[in-house]
C-alpha cells in the first residue's frame, strides 16, 4: 500500500457528500492546530510518535489503535519527532451519509455516541483485529480510486464490513478500550461548564472565579491540557454549536444570540474567519 500514500491535505472540510479516506505518510508531519468538523472522523494509527488530544482528554496510541471522533469534539493530533514516518488511514464520513445508517439496535453511529458507558474515543484492537481493519481500509482505499465496474457498490460493501466491526469494538467492556491519560480535575469541570453554559457570559476571568483560582493558573493549565486558550475554546464551541444550527435551517439572527455571541457583528466576523463563509451561506448550503 506504500505506493497509494498520499501527502497530507490540510483541508478540514469534505468535497464529497459520502465519505472520502486518506493514506497518509509523513517524515516531516506538519502541526495541527485544535479544530473541529462536520463529519465522523476514524483514523487509524499506524506508526510514527504521537499524542491525539481530544476534549481535554490525552490519549496516547499505539501502532494499529484506532481513534473515533464525532463532529461535536474539538481535537488535536500532538506529533513528536522520532525515526518512523508518521503513517495513518483517515476515513472521513458525512452525517447525511453515516444517519442512514442510523436504525435501530444495529446502527452503526453508536461507536461515535458519548453518551454510552462504554465510550471511549480510542479502542485498542488485538493484533488479529487490528490487521482484519487495516485490510478493509486498504481495499477501501483501493476500490475508491481505481474506477473499476461497480467499484463505488464495492467500497460501499468494505465500508458496511469496516463500520461493523468498529461498532463491534467499540461496544466492548470499558475495561477492553484504551484509557486517556488524567485530566486535571479542574480542567474538566471547565469543559463541563462551558459546555453547558456557552449560551452565557463567559471569560477567563469569570471562570477564575466561579472555580477559586488564579486567572494565571487556570490560563495555564487549560492551554497545555486542551491546547488552546480558554477564549479560543469558547470561541471555537459556541462556533461549532451555531453551524449546527444553521445547517438545520434556523436564521442567523436569532442563532447568535442563542451561541452566547453578543452581537451580530461579532458573530459574523468570527464565522466568517473560521469557516470562510458568512452565516448566511451556511443556512443555504444547509
Amino acid at each position: 500500500m506504500r505506493e497509494r500514500t498520499q501527502l497530507f491535505d490540510p483541508r478540514q472540510n469534505m468535497r464529497r457528500t459520502d465519505y472520502e479516506i486518506f493514506h497518509y505518510r509523513d517524515q516531516k508531519p506538519s502541526d495541527v492546530e485544535v479544530h473541529h468538523h462536520d463529519f465522523f472522523e476514524i483514523y487509524l494509527f499506524l506508526s510514527g510518535q504521537v499524542e491525539y488530544r481530544v476534549e481535554g482528554q490525552l490519549y496516547h496510541p499505539q501502532n494499529g489503535d484506532l481513534i473515533l471522533i464525532n463532529p461535536m469534539e474539538l481535537h488535536q493530533p500532538i506529533l513528536h519527532p522520532g525515526k518512523q514516518p508518521y503513517e495513518r488511514i483517515v476515513l472521513w464520513i458525512s452525517k447525511t451519509y453515516l444517519e442512514r445508517f442510523d436504525q435501530g439496535p444495529e446502527s452503526l453511529i453508536r461507536c461515535f455516541d458519548t453518551s454510552l458507558p462504554t465510550h471511549s474515543n480510542l479502542i485498542h484492537p488485538t493484533p488479529s483485529q487490528h490487521e482484519q481493519l487495516q485490510s478493509l481500509m486498504e481495499a477501501l482505499v483501493r476500490e475508491r480510486s481505481c474506477g473499476d465496474y461497480a467499484s463505488g457498490l464495492c467500497a460501499e460493501g468494505i465500508l458496511m464490513q469496516f463500520l461493523v466491526l468498529v461498532n463491534r469494538l467499540a461496544l466492548r467492556a470499558p475495561q477492553e478500550t484504551a484509557a486517556p491519560g488524567e485530566t486535571p480535575a479542574l480542567i474538566s469541570q471547565v469543559l463541563s461548564y462551558i459546555n453547558d453554559h456557552y449560551r452565557e457570559e463567559l471569560s477567563l476571568e469569570l471562570l477564575a472565579q466561579r472555580f477559586y483560582v488564579s486567572k494565571y493558573h487556570l490560563s495555564h493549565t487549560f492551554s497545555k491540557t486542551v491546547g488552546t486558550s480558554v477564549y479560543r475554546y469558547i470561541i471555537l464551541k459556541r462556533l461549532m454549536i451555531a453551524k449546527q444550527l444553521l445547517q438545520s435551517g434556523a436564521p442567523p439572527g436569532t442563532v447568535y444570540a442563542g451561541c452566547g455571541f453578543g452581537d451580530y457583528a461579532n458573530f459574523y466576523r468570527a464565522f466568517k474567519a473560521q469557516y470562510g463563509i458568512s452565516p448566511s451561506d451556511c443556512t443555504a448550503e444547509g
